[in-house]
């Protein structure tokens, strides 16, 4: 059975993954880098640090569930973005194991970015790999991302991303973790924070900042913050800050819609994990797909069946 296997080592988490072609099954294992209580994230040379420890973890679990017995390609995401100068250094972690393993083997070797890897692994999820062939509009939400996306289909990327929105500040990602922390929460906040939201005893109207399809989301934190000393429960300040990501989404999306039609509309990354945000963004758009919450946080499954995808068009 030929397997394709793919690495990611993102500055949230280190993941790895099989792609069992002729099953179209995938088996991943995935551990997020330790973060101090009290901060919001790693510095780069840390994060590094950590791939480096935790990556060999993360394939000897994977071996111990599933023998690998014909593996026909590796692939790494070298870079966040398929943009000129996107680059992270902890991306060089799972891009040296993959290129070691390539050798070792004799099999060929690909990269792509994280984001495409959290495009497909959304498509995987939601059982819509067949949008590889069209144009799609695609959402990636995350700690480093607010990104609206127009899919195209690519002979050499796979997807040709053009970005129609995104973040002109702070990123959807951050807005949940800086909320969080600080009402006290552990990095990162996104499902603690959730937890809060549910027990919300109060709604609010929120008026998105949106310009030109991008959007801007620092008034989130601020807003935040100011609730918090006029002494208002966390449970309402969390409910505050995810209906607001929610409407934000939703905003971009009516713009995206309006430049390019009704495509098909694909979310993924960390943040659409979340479920008060996802059952506000599908009351809108029930066609919507969603990835299931383990493809939607960072994760190696996407970069492995763009593996699969890249052999079999070649």
């Amino acid at each position: 059975m030929p397997e394709f296997i793919g690495v990611d080592t993102s500055n949230y988490t280190t993941s790895a993954a099989i792609f069992l072609s002729e099953e179209q099954r995938i088996i991943q294992r995935k551990k997020l880098l330790p973060v101090k209580e009290g901060e919001l994230g790693l510095r780069q040379s840390d994060a590094v640090f950590h791939h480096t420890k935790q990556l060999p973890e993360m394939i000897e679990q994977l071996c111990s569930e599933h023998r690998i017995e014909a593996p026909a390609a590796i692939t790494a995401s070298s870079r966040p973005r398929n943009i000129e100068g996107s680059y992270m250094p902890c991306f060089l972690c799972g891009e040296g194991m993959a290129r070691s393993y390539s050798a070792m083997n004799r099999i060929p070797m690909y990269t792509t970015s994280h984001q495409v890897g959290h495009i497909l692994a959304a498509l995987y999820s939601a059982e819509k790999l067949g949008l590889v062939g069209e144009r799609f509009i695609a959402f990636h939400v995350s700690g480093g991302t607010t990104d609206c996306l127009l899919c195209s289909p690519d002979p050499d990327e796979m997807i040709k991303i053009e970005e129609v929105g995104t973040s002109l500040d702070l990123k959807a990602g951050q807005a949940v973790d800086r909320t969080g922390v600080m009402l006290g929460l552990r990095f990162p906040c996104g499902i603690e924070l959730e937890k809060l939201a549910v027990n919300a005893d109060k709604t609010y109207k929120i008026k998105p900042v949106i310009k030109d399809g991008s959007c801007c989301l620092s008034g989130v934190q601020n807003k935040c913050e100011d609730m918090l000393k006029k002494g208002e429960k966390p449970e309402n300040i969390a409910r505050f800050c995810l209906d607001f990501v929610a409407e934000t989404v939703i905003a971009m999306t009516e713009s995206a819609i309006e430049k390019h039609g009704r495509l098909p509309l694909v979310f993924a990354g960390g943040v659409m994990s979340d479920k008060l945000i996802r059952d506000r963004i599908v009351s809108r758009y029930p066609e919507a797909a969603f990835a299931a919450p383990e493809f939607s946080c960072d994760n190696a499954a996407g970069v492995a069946i763009y593996g699969y995808l890249k052999q079999k068009g070649e």
